[in-house]
Formats: structure tokens, C-alpha cells, sequence
């Protein structure tokens, strides 16, 4: 019985684990061996070793793909980490109409991606946009928004806050699990909202805030649609993220080889900063269940 278990079991698995195989794993060692030649599309590849990987280091255009995406990275996640955090807590209390404010908060993550972009581009435009409209209206001074060099990033940065929706819910379902004896603790001490949010919230939530803060880091590295369809890297690079660079390397100017190596030379830096992230996290991560942090 137990072999023909292990037999259905394997058989019922097969799909995926081929799918794994074939289209992940398959095409990961197939991009870094093209890492390490010289192949434009319509060309055979030339093995050259470790080139591509040296042209990158001279490369102006890869430091500032990478400059960039790590300006979006360190504004856009606690950014976004903070306002889904506290939009959570006022969803996560007793008040009428609850279930129509948790949708209406978590409708903008359903928008499609490029539909997403566009109605920002209208929201930014620096002539009849939403945003300026607003800042003439309070005789305040407009802005380029994305169409200017110095507030292209920043730009985005705030537009990353309109899909705070998965976040959001994930704190939300944390804050659900904390258990209501320890804030009837804190309250019988004699401890406050602020006390109980401090010592109770805050260190009851940071597994939450950890998990969300490595999937934000991660999601931000590979930022790509905004300025794929907002920019198209501009205005002077101001927008060139590390992705985008990427795909230009690779389906503009054909450069497959040096596309792979980029490619390989990210999935490094999210691993080290994944790495390094996990370590740090003993120090402020408390998980209810080790007794530790």
C-alpha cells in the first residue's frame, strides 16, 4: 500500500516537477551559460568567460540601473511598510461598514498593471494632471513629477503606495492573531492605547513586518512597468532601473550574453541582501512560539 502511495504520489506531482524543470530551472542554466558568451540574437554564441561580467563593472549604465533601483528600494518599502501598516490597524477595529472600507482599500492592487501606469501618467502630467490641478488650487507651485530629472524617482515612489492592498492584508490577518489576553494585561497594568500598541502591537507583529519588508525588497529590485511604459528610462536615465536595463540590453539592443549576466548579477545582490536581512532579523524579529528573538 505504501508503495503504490509513493507510486500515485510521485505520478500526481510529475506535472509540476517537470514544469519546474523545464521552464525554471531548464532556462536558469541556459542564461548562465549565456552569461559567459558573446551572443547576439540571430548569432551563434562565443564562449568568452568572464567578460561580460568585467564589461560590467566599467559599465556607467549598470552603477546607475543600480544606483536607481536602490533609491526606489530604501523610499518605496518603508513607504509602503507604514501606510499599509497603519491603513491595517484602522481596518482592524470594530466599526460600521467594516467589510465595504477593507474593499475599497484593497481594490487598486485588482487594477491591471499597465492600467495602473496609465491613469498615473494622467495623475502626474505636469499641465492638466490631478496632481497639479490640486497644488494650483491651494496657490501652491506645480511640479514635473516624472518628467523631471530630480522627482522622476520620488515620483514613483509615491505611486508605489497605490497597490498597498496584498500588504495590507497580510498585516491585517497578523493583527487577528494577536492574542486579546496581553493587551487585557497591559490594560489591567494600567497601560494606554500607546502602551499597548508598544509593547504588545509592535512586537507581536514584526514576523509580519519582516515577511513583508524581504517580499517588498525583493518586488522593488525588479521594478520594471513604470518605467517600461511611464519613462522608458528617462528623463536622462533619471528612471533607468536595474530590469529595464536589462530588457534594453537584451530585446532593443540584443545583447543576450550581457542580458544574462545582468540578469545572474541580480539574482546575487537580492540573495546577499535576502542573506543579510535574515541575519539581522534576530536581533528585532520576535517569534512568540521560539520564546526568543
Amino acid at each position: 500500500m505504501r508503495r503504490l502511495e509513493t507510486r500515485w504520489g510521485i505520478l500526481m506531482a510529475l506535472p509540476a516537477i517537470l514544469g519546474f524543470v523545464i521552464f525554471t530551472i531548464g532556462p536558469m542554466v541556459a542564461s548562465a551559460f549565456f552569461s559567459l558568451t558573446d551572443w547576439t540574437i540571430g548569432a551563434s554564441p562565443s564562449f568568452i568567460g568572464l567578460d561580460n561580467y568585467a564589461t560590467m563593472v566599467k559599465d556607467e549604465l549598470f552603477w546607475k540601473s543600480l544606483s536607481t533601483t536602490a533609491y526606489y528600494t530604501l523610499g518605496a518599502v518603508p513607504l509602503v511598510l507604514i501606510v499599509s501598516f497603519v491603513v491595517a490597524l484602522l481596518l482592524n477595529q470594530k466599526v460600521r461598514g467594516l467589510a465595504v472600507w477593507r474593499t475599497i482599500f484593497y481594490l487598486p492592487t485588482l487594477v491591471p498593471a499597465i492600467a495602473n501606469v496609465v491613469l498615473w501618467i494622467w495623475i502626474f502630467n505636469p499641465d492638466f494632471g490631478l496632481l497639479n490641478s490640486l497644488l494650483r488650487e491651494g496657490g501652491l507651485p506645480g511640479s514635473q513629477w516624472i518628467y523631471g530629472e530630480s522627482t522622476a524617482v520620488p515620483s514613483m515612489i509615491i505611486m508605489s503606495t497605490w497597490g498597498f492592498g496584498n500588504t495590507m492584508v497580510i498585516f491585517l490577518a497578523g493583527l487577528q492573531g494577536v492574542p486579546r489576553h496581553l493587551y487585557e494585561a497591559v490594560s489591567i497594568d494600567g497601560g494606554g492605547v500607546w502602551r499597548r500598541f508598544w509593547h504588545v502591537t509592535l512586537p507581536m507583529m514584526t514576523p509580519t513586518i519582516f515577511y513583508n519588508l524581504v517580499v517588498g525588497v525583493v518586488g522593488t529590485f525588479q521594478v520594471f512597468n513604470q518605467a517600461y511604459v511611464m519613462t522608458e528610462g528617462g528623463p536622462n536615465h533619471a528612471t533607468l532601473f536595474y530590469v529595464y536595463y536589462l530588457f534594453r540590453k537584451a530585446f532593443t539592443e540584443s545583447e543576450m550574453g550581457y542580458a544574462s549576466a545582468l540578469a545572474w548579477t541580480l539574482f546575487m545582490i537580492i540573495m546577499v541582501v535576502t542573506f543579510l536581512m535574515f541575519r539581522n532579523a534576530r536581533r528585532w524579529v520576535y517569534y512568540e512560539m521560539a520564546g526568543a528573538r
